[in-house]
């Protein structure tokens, strides 16, 4: 018996995209988001690739009516 793999798109922002697409946070409460990651919870929202910080869409809205409490 085969299982169903459930597609579930993932959709990943540059800090940049992630500020034209959406009017909160601006680029510097961005950053200073991604700079305190570690003790805000925000980590679980941002993947690194090399220098490029890529923000997960989805996770950052669900964290937000979490408000961050992981």
């Amino acid at each position: 018996m085969e299982g169903k793999l459930e597609s579930t798109k993932t959709r990943y922002l540059s800090c940049a995209d992630s500020c034209k697409e959406h009017s909160w946070p601006p680029l510097g409460g961005l950053r200073h988001l991604i700079f305190h990651a570690a003790t805000n919870g925000f980590h679980k929202v941002i993947r690194r690739c090399g220098r490029r910080i890529l923000i997960n869409e989805q996770e950052f809205f669900d964290g937000l009516k979490k408000k961050w409490q992981y």
